[in-house]
């Protein structure tokens, strides 16, 4: 059961001689006019000071982080402003695991998938799967752990004292709440926390971009998966699924369009339900809101014409049918948040090693076209750089400038090269159990990530899997 502070938090001020909490604002705002400015009034809001680790962000490196930690013997909460677990896996139709050839929670996720008749293929790195079936099975897994999750609840500001961040605000239906851990995850993708909390972080190639482009994927039915084979891409990796890819795109080009992104892929999900990944929006930052409304009005409106025009083609195409688009437009460049250590397009050239090394990726660079005159001719590319599998440290994966806080998934930190490598599922995986296990340590021992070493995290981690 929760409890509350019977300290009030003040918005304004909320520590004493400790030191002075400080709120961070994700961007700095252009000066205005006075009379364009509104102050808020000051309020009070009753803390929730329950859990030893608090998680923000669901999708696939939180659900691993919170899950991790619960079962390392944490007390744990996990926030997501969706209206699932699993993020991009979910909300975000993803439907094709990568990189998932990894021990721990890939694994028994894999398990898990296989056993509940939701998984398709056999291959162990990258794997089909049904998105609806994926919710029900993550929710199962955090109440298996007795992870506390809320949905419908988005961060909305972070405080600190001194370097120590102590609280965050979420905003909901329920308002404006307060909560206080002693350690603290960004599994936002988006390096939401991390920004809110002052940390320095970056974005595509620069800040002001050009980062790389959204794709809103969508669930199709069809009369007849088999007859649409030559265009499908296989369950498992083969050499005809490129084929599969330009078959598609050819067909798109019949009906008269050309589509944002020039290798539109259709997978099976089961029977006659199949997915589709067939538009880019480039340029596009995920922290704005405005930009991401307009993104994803676009993308709906060029999916179903493409749907519609492929289904006045008839034959293999006659009668197929948008069934759902994606809750979430699918974000690939968000910030990367700044931490002990840098993931570089060194690392993944040269193969890096690491002591304290988390995961160790495998996937190619996959930079996907940054404008549409670039999709016309190369919809991705690897920036040249052939991956040698390389260490992903710890010190990646906890801030620099913020004390009590760590990252994982796409957000940690690494340059725009590097991320394009490993910010795929199977990794964020790997990297969430790591994040997890070390929040949980340090926040029942009273110290700060940093101060625990790889080896004692990797011993619990290793002390889990003989138990699973």
């Amino acid at each position: 059961m929760s409890t509350h502070s019977r300290r009030h938090f003040l918005t304004a001020a909320i520590a004493g001689a400790a030191g002075t909490p400080a709120l961070v604002l994700a961007t700095e705002k252009a000066p205005v006019k006075k009379d364009d400015v509104f102050t808020e009034p000051e309020r009070e809001l009753l803390v929730v000071n329950d859990v030893d680790v608090i998680v923000c962000g669901a999708g696939p490196a939180g659900v691993s982080a919170a899950i991790t930690a619960a079962r390392v013997g944490a007390r744990v909460r996990l926030f997501e402003w969706r209206g699932c677990l699993g993020g991009v896996w979910t909300a975000g139709l993803l439907g094709y695991l990568l990189d998932f050839d990894q021990p721990g929670f890939a694994k028994e996720l894999k398990g898990r998938l296989e056993k509940s008749g939701i998984r398709r293929g056999t291959s162990q790195k990258s794997i089909c799967y049904e998105p609806e079936g994926m919710k029900l099975l993550l929710e199962e897994m955090c109440v298996e752990a007795g992870v506390k999750f809320q949905l419908h609840t988005r961060v909305a500001a972070a405080y600190r004292e001194g370097r120590q961040l102590t609280t965050i605000v979420t905003e909901s239906k329920s308002g404006r709440e307060a909560w206080r851990a002693p350690v603290f995850i960004d599994t936002t993708g988006d390096g939401d926390l991390g920004a809110l909390a002052g940390c320095a972080w970056e974005i595509g190639e620069a800040k002001d971009c050009p980062c790389q482009p959204m794709s809103l994927n969508a669930l199709i039915v069809v009369k007849d998966a088999a007859a649409l084979k030559e265009f499908t891409h296989a369950a498992d990796p083969s050499k005809q699924d490129g084929i599969a890819k330009d078959r598609l795109l050819e067909a798109i080009k019949s009906t008269g369009h050309f589509p944002s992104y020039s290798k539109p892929t259709l997978w099976q999900v089961r029977d006659n339900l199949m997915l589709v990944m067939m538009n880019h929006e480039y340029g596009t930052k995920p922290f704005d809101a405005a930009a991401v409304t307009e993104a994803t009005v676009r993308a709906r409106a060029e999916m179903n014409k493409i749907i519609n025009g492929l289904r006045k083609l008839g034959g293999p195409w006659e009668g197929v049918q948008l069934a759902a688009t994606a809750e979430q437009i699918g974000v690939r460049d968000g910030r990367r948040i700044a931490g002990r250590y840098t993931v570089s397009k060194d690392d993944v050239a040269n193969g890096a090693r690491h002591e304290d090394a988390v995961v160790r990726p495998t996937f190619s660079v996959d930079i996907h076209a940054l404008s549409a005159d670039m999709n016309k001719t190369t919809a991705y590319h690897n920036a040249g750089i052939k991956t040698k599998p390389y260490d992903i440290p710890l010190r990646a994966l906890i801030a620099k400038d913020v004390d009590g806080l760590m990252m994982a998934g796409r957000c940690i930190s690494g340059d725009f090269i590097a991320h394009a490598s490993y910010r795929v599922t199977g990794n964020a995986t790997r990297m969430g159990e790591a994040a997890g296990v070390v929040a949980a340590l340090a926040a029942t021992s009273q110290r700060q990530p940093h101060e625990v070493t790889w080896d004692e995290a990797k011993a619990k981690l290793e002390a889990l899997g003989s138990k699973a």
